[in-house]
């Protein structure tokens, strides 16, 4: 598929500069047809961008499943969500209908989220915009910055350098922070929960110790990060959130809770000082909260997927050793 799609775009005729006025977006989609929740979130930056770059605008989202709406709940901004079914083989009149929904209204502005993706660039061509960015890195972004490979941030570089090219003044603001939006009674719940978990009022660390095939680390991996957890932080809490599967890799040895529900676990996550974990979906959501995060990596490359903001790191466990990854939770901490 990518080598069928790698020219699509080429043929498309850009606006030039002046031909749009910022005023005139109001209508944009963002396509980013996958279903995992790490990936939905590390879109809320590219959406934060968006907004903030035409305050006005209406946002239609072309993803896949079911996972976008409790992630994008709180942006008012956005108008429709329309989805893709997970398993389209067992969906094609679904899966049919919401490819030809794109072609039923005319935007502003479409934006390929994923330049990986090559149906991401098949919708974009059959979209009907003013404005089409095809999500293609330009050559000029990586020697401007140095972390043009983040999954979350480059969208946003292509798009400002893109709209740079029309005439729209760069602002060159910070990049978006991973922003599931809680709400101030989604917080306070969550404090109640994990009031009832803790039963104190020392601070708490929240760890999570499942991830999926090879990004999971062992059991007596785990073991020995909880170990010096207690050790080193004896006047923290130490509490472990459970996955959907209901598995811990430190035994139920920590105080530890469990939810289906995206949004309370967010909310819970966001009442603790520091979440550790591997790289997983759960780990973006941490970062959503606005938590501070200590992401480990052995498979995947913290420059493409790593935590980033509210002091978050994110370790490659292969190249450092555990004093390194105390010594990032001690920065966090202090």
């Amino acid at each position: 598929m990518r080598s069928i799609t790698k020219n699509i775009g080429s043929s498309y005729t850009e606006p030039k500069k002046g031909d749009i006025d910022i005023s005139e977006i109001k209508k944009v989609l963002i396509i980013r047809p996958n279903h995992r929740l790490g990936n939905q979130l590390l879109l809320t930056p590219l959406i934060q961008e968006v907004i903030n770059t035409f305050p006005n605008c209406e946002i239609d989202l072309f993803v896949k499943g079911g996972v976008a709406h409790p992630v994008f709940e709180n942006y008012n901004e956005i108008h429709t969500i329309i989805k893709l079914p997970r398993k389209p083989f067992e969906n094609l009149y679904k899966y049919a209908k919401s490819w030809i929904s794109i072609k039923r209204k005319t935007y502003d502005l479409v934006i390929n989220a994923d330049k990986n993706s090559s149906s991401g660039k098949l919708l974009t061509q059959l979209a009907k915009a003013k404005i089409k960015v095809f999500g293609e890195l330009d050559a000029s972004i990586p020697a401007k910055y140095q972390d043009y490979e983040h999954i979350s941030k480059y969208p946003i570089y292509n798009l400002r350098h893109y709209l740079s090219k029309l005439g729209f003044e760069n602002t060159a603001t910070n990049v978006p922070l991973l922003d599931i939006k809680l709400s101030d009674t989604e917080i306070v719940n969550g404090n109640n929960i994990l009031k009832d978990i803790i039963k104190n009022n020392k601070k708490t660390i929240c760890i999570y110790t499942n991830a999926t095939g090879a990004k999971c680390y062992s059991e007596d991996w785990w073991s020995k990060v909880y170990s010096r957890l207690l050790s080193d932080y004896p006047e923290y809490n130490v509490i472990e959130m459970l996955p959907i599967e209901n598995i811990s890799k430190i035994n139920f040895k920590a105080p530890h809770f469990y939810s289906k529900d995206i949004r309370e676990m967010a909310a819970i996550i966001r009442n603790t000082d520091i979440f550790i974990s591997a790289d997983n979906g759960v780990m973006h959501l941490a970062s959503a909260s606005l938590t501070p995060v200590v992401g480990f990596f052995s498979r995947t490359k913290t420059s493409i997927y790593g935590s980033y903001g509210n002091g978050s790191v994110a370790l490659n466990t292969k190249e450092t050793d555990i004093d390194d990854w105390f010594g990032a939770i001690a920065k966090i901490l202090k």
